[in-house]
């Protein structure tokens, strides 16, 4: 948004020191000869005999002075002309710019010069961003920030932190780039960097445009403004001004935000950023095709398209087809509109495999879902016109590609042990990272009571927050410097005929639901054929499954006209093939909360209720890709030698009957404090859960494991209940994991999500009770099923594209192919009841897991005090039916 040099002010001091030292020659080998010369000179000269017992050491003190100004002189000769060709900003400019830097680098760091190492780093990541490889550039910037510290260089600091949250802003981490915006701020009023501070807060007030709150946004910008042209910053002036237009486009005023972008484009192409000026061109052309103004719209963004493609900006290239494919799109030119925004796609599948993170590549690729929509869409209405040509089994199969995609790859790595020929020092820091994490919960637990404790717990919160990015990051260079994971066939999606075949059997039928913000796409797919429905757009399916939900999560609801509305929305043009198959789900957006088998059935006659499990066997699933993945890791396995492992009734308060004659607990170690752990008190918080005792549980357990010989099972209760428990190695010997406890959703922070066991040890002592998402990941079980009797651990954060990120990929990662979890807080009792007859179905009767649930289910749909859907449509069956 600056000139870099203003970005980094104050960076360059030793530079020119040095040029000032050596201004007569840039060539190392004539400086070293020349100052070596007069070295000899003066050893020999006559004033110097009386003195020679000194000289070897001055000549050796000299040589080493002079090599390291050589290579001093190096580095910035290869540092100057990198800069020099950044400047250019071409495709090829910057490549050979990357050279000379990656040149300056190792010399700066042989001469120990940390300001101008961290320089020439923040250039690398700039160069790795402009040319879209988000996640290099995020390394670089990484290494460059503790050596802007070590250094005392606050301006490069700041400049260095909102290059960082530029990256996450580009990749979809909205929170976490105003985190990282929001430190750079008063750095750069520190320094008196008014370009820096500007840039800073036109940053700011784009997260909150992006955020929908547009009045904010405007207040950042209206800031930032007057400092451009305080010191007469024309680059951010003119983004600003184009980041004004913006927000206005998006309140509908585009005449008022044409205004603002012809501001801006002029201003750009002064400062002759070729890149900032196609994005001009792109919003100019932007506003126009929404007034209706198709042809001028067209002409903008054709001047647009060669400048991104000239400074190699592949993001811009991207979002600029898709542009121009929805352009089309409304001129009816589907055909023309398909190839842009297949080219579009392309380009966004190229950049997403280049992020080793898995959780930056799956919110980057929830921002560029509405290509794939569109795509969809295009494919659809094609179909429409030309319904013999197959274009439905092509939008499926896009369907398939926009979803879950890191999932997939999180399955297909899970067997792959990505870690093997890693550098051992890159694991050592992953374990050193996970111990600190659990430290940190043992260290709040220990802390005093009083008046200090929410300061401490605040302090805690930031220290783990930090962890947490580092243990990020160092799981993405794992991913990045593993031969394991470089030879990975990266898994592609399924087309129709690999579900047909892979997938699905004569019993069973697909339903795959598409959401999109026009109109929305159903495909009912058998293994012999594929039929495909047009449903209303997004927000008219979501405000009906919003009142279904808040129908369906009355205890006192039996039967609700909403229930029937979503039925009657989603289900009745798919009714006549439903027949008495198996179900197979795989929804879209608010789609992922709704329990189909509480759906009233699109066949019943009459106003009386009829859930759809009556007649089908319903399963949930994140892709139909998935299941294959499931099964093929399922035939490279040998199955667990015992049955069951039973997980239930922790102890979570010291008020606990059960801690009676255990050791005195202090009450400055009170449950309260271990609440304070900070990941389970904001889990805990964020999700209004209260760990009160679950007193079924225990006789869920029993029942449960009364079905099974001694031999065959193990029970954990009480103070067994525990952590160490859950993560032992033991675990891997069972067939059928349950834990019968409280679940805590954290949306906020999936990693944060998990489930709770006892918080006290046996001698009555307060302990690290939580088991996190990551916890799940890391364990390596041979489970051919997982039951989590717990309340919502089936939600998690929703990623566009991905579906729910919680508990049930990390317990399909850590190796089971079906889980067992549910969709809201569930009534202990009922819980209790269900899942024995479960358990009964599935061990005693030999059902398959989906067919015992689904029996379980109508048992106490059928008892009069459980009838309400509240109580047993919660519990699905997500993953693998057979």
């Amino acid at each position: 948004m600056t000139n870099p040099e203003a970005a980094i002010s104050g960076a360059f001091m030793t530079k020119k020191k040095i040029r000032d030292s050596i201004q007569w020659t840039f060539l190392p080998l004539v400086a070293s000869h020349t100052i070596i010369l007069i070295a000899s000179i003066l050893l020999f000269s006559k004033s110097s005999t009386a003195n020679t017992g000194q000289y070897p050491v001055n000549i050796a003190q000299s040589t080493q002075t002079t090599s390291s100004d050589a290579t001093r002189a190096a580095a910035e000769q290869a540092y100057q002309k990198g800069k020099r060709l950044y400047e250019q900003r071409t495709a090829e400019s910057q490549q050979q710019a990357l050279k000379q830097f990656a040149e300056a680098l190792p010399l700066y760091r042989t001469v120990g010069d940390r300001q101008s190492e961290a320089n020439t780093l923040i250039y690398i990541g700039r160069i790795y961003s402009n040319l879209g490889d988000k996640q290099k550039a995020l390394d670089y910037y990484t290494q460059s920030l503790p050596l802007y510290q070590q250094v005392g260089d606050k301006a490069g600091e700041g400049a260095n932190l909102n290059s960082i949250g530029k990256i996450y802003l580009d990749l979809g981490e909205r929170q976490k780039a105003l985190d990282y915006y929001n430190q750079s701020l008063p750095l750069r009023r520190q320094v008196g960097n008014k370009a820096g501070e500007a840039t800073t807060l036109t940053s700011i007030g784009a997260i909150y445009n992006l955020l929908g709150e547009q009045q904010k946004a405007l207040d950042y910008y209206n800031q930032a403004l007057p400092l451009t042209r305080q010191v007469a910053d024309k680059g951010g002036e003119a983004i600003t001004l184009s980041n004004i237009g913006k927000v206005y486009s998006d309140l509908g005023e585009q005449q008022k935000a044409l205004d603002y972008y012809n501001q801006s484009l002029p201003l750009y192409r002064q400062v002759g950023n070729k890149g900032w000026e196609a994005t001009a061109l792109n919003n100019i052309g932007k506003a126009y095709n929404i007034l209706g103004e198709r042809q001028k719209a067209l002409d903008y963004y054709s001047q647009a398209l060669p400048l991104y493609q000239k400074v190699g900006n592949k993001g811009g290239e991207a979002r600029l087809l898709y542009n121009i494919a929805s352009l089309e799109r409304d001129r009816g030119n589907l055909q023309a509109a398909l190839s842009q925004v297949e080219k579009s796609i392309k380009i966004v599948e190229d950049l997403r495999t280049k992020i080793s993170s898995q959780e930056l590549r799956a919110s980057y690729f929830a921002t560029v879902q509405d290509y794939y929509q569109l795509q969809i869409d295009l494919l659809m209405q094609l179909h429409k016109k030309q319904s013999s040509t197959g274009y439905d089994a092509l939008a499926l199969q896009v369907s398939e590609r926009a979803r879950a995609r890191s999932l997939l790859e999180l399955l297909t790595e899970a067997n792959a042990d990505i870690r093997q020929g890693v550098e051992p020092k890159l694991l050592s820091q992953e374990v050193n990272l996970q111990q600190q994490l659990d430290a940190l919960e043992q260290r709040r637990i220990q802390l005093l009571g009083g008046n200090d404790n929410k300061a401490q717990a605040q302090v805690i919160e930031k220290e783990i927050e930090a962890l947490l990015e580092q243990y990020k990051q160092v799981q993405a260079q794992i991913r990045a410097t593993s031969p394991r994971y470089a030879a990975l066939t990266q898994p592609q999606p399924l087309s129709l005929k690999q579900i047909q075949q892979q997938v699905l059997d004569d019993n069973t039928l697909l339903l795959e639901y598409s959401l999109g913000e026009t109109r929305s796409y159903l495909w009912a797919v058998t293994n012999k054929s594929i039929t495909s429905y047009e449903l209303p757009k997004r927000a008219d399916i979501e405000a009906k499954v919003k009142k279904f939900r808040q129908a369906i999560t009355d205890s006192f609801i039996n039967n609700s006209p909403s229930i029937d509305a979503l039925s009657q929305q989603i289900l009745a043009p798919v009714a006549q093939q439903l027949g008495n198959k198996r179900l197979v789900v795989v929804s879209d957006g608010a789609l992922q909360y709704v329990p189909f088998a509480a759906l009233n059935s699109p066949n019943s006659q009459g106003s009386s209720y009829k859930p759809l499990l009556l007649k089908h066997e319903i399963i949930t699933l994140p892709s139909a890709s998935t299941v294959a993945i499931l099964r093929g890791e399922q035939k490279e396995r040998k199955s667990a030698p015992k049955r069951l492992l039973v997980l239930a009734d922790p102890i979570f308060s010291r008020d606990d009957e059960r801690l009676r004659g255990k050791v005195q607990v202090s009450r400055r170690m009170t449950p309260e404090s271990n609440l304070d752990s900070l990941a389970l008190k904001r889990a805990s918080r964020d999700s209004e859960v209260s760990l009160a005792r679950l007193p079924f549980t225990r006789k869920e357990a029993e029942a449960i494991l009364s079905l099974i010989p001694i031999s065959d099972r193990k029970q954990a209760f009480d103070f067994t209940a525990s952590r160490t428990t859950a993560t032992s190695k033991d675990l891997s010997q069972y067939q059928i994991i349950h834990f019968a406890t409280h679940g805590i959703l954290n949306s906020k922070h999936p990693e944060l999500s998990g489930v709770v066991l006892s918080l006290f040890d046996n001698q009555g002592m307060p302990q690290n009770g939580f088991l996190r998402l990551h916890d799940v990941f890391n364990l390596n079980l041979q489970a051919d099923l997982v039951v989590l009797s717990a309340c919502q651990t089936g939600l998690g954060e929703e990623v566009k594209g991905e579906g729910l990120v919680g508990l049930t990929r990390g317990f399909m990662y850590a190796g089971s192919p079906r889980v067992v979890v549910s969709l809201w807080s569930v009534d202990d009792q009922a819980t209790s009841e269900l899942m024995k007859v479960f358990y009964q179905k599935m061990l005693q009767e030999g059902l398959k897991p989906a067919a015992a649930l689904r029996a379980a289910q109508i048992e106490i749909w059928r008892t009069q005090n459980y009838a309400a859907p509240y109580y047993w449509a919660a519990f699905t069956l997500q993953g693998e039916w057979r």
